[in-house]
């Protein structure tokens, strides 16, 4: 009985977390970052106020990781073509000048952090090197509309 209770609270918070903020988040690689962003860096908990004042503190944090999880390993089944559209729809939708967020992406790697703990070590490593090649790509692009007249 006590775990069927608390698969109630963790469903709803979990459906909850999909219908009010992920579905407003253009793409994948968005809602990847945005659920890494609501991990507490120091601890690894997952914090988001709203769901936790709605189904409890614990159903909060865990529909968040799970949702985690989940977008982790939808973004890491990308081929390499469909991750270069991802990434250049993402950073479209940041709103910031795209060259600036190519070469911050790459000195920086912010997409580590959306790697969720526990995760298979191969996939991590796969993503991250997937995620460096698509950024390598998208600078290429870029480099190449500014100076069509060099391809």
């Amino acid at each position: 009985m006590s775990a069927e209770v608390k698969l109630m609270p963790l469903q709803q918070a979990y459906d909850d977390l999909a219908y009010r903020s992920l579905s407003r988040i253009p793409c994948e690689l968005g809602r990847l970052i945005y659920l890494a962003s609501t991990r507490e860096y120091n601890t690894g908990n997952y914090y988001h106020q709203g769901l936790a004042d709605r189904f409890g503190p614990e159903a909060a944090q865990k529909a968040l990781e799970i949702a985690h999880r989940q977008a982790f390993y939808k973004v890491s089944a990308y081929s390499l073509e469909d991750l270069v559209e991802e990434l250049e729809r993402y950073l479209a939708s940041t709103k910031e000048d795209l060259k600036e967020c190519l070469r911050a992406w790459q000195k920086l790697e912010p997409y580590r952090i959306a790697v969720p703990a526990d995760v298979n070590a191969t996939v991590a490593r796969l993503f991250t090197s997937n995620l460096r090649l698509a950024l390598a790509i998208l600078r290429f692009r870029q480099g190449r509309r500014q100076h069509p007249s060099d391809a």
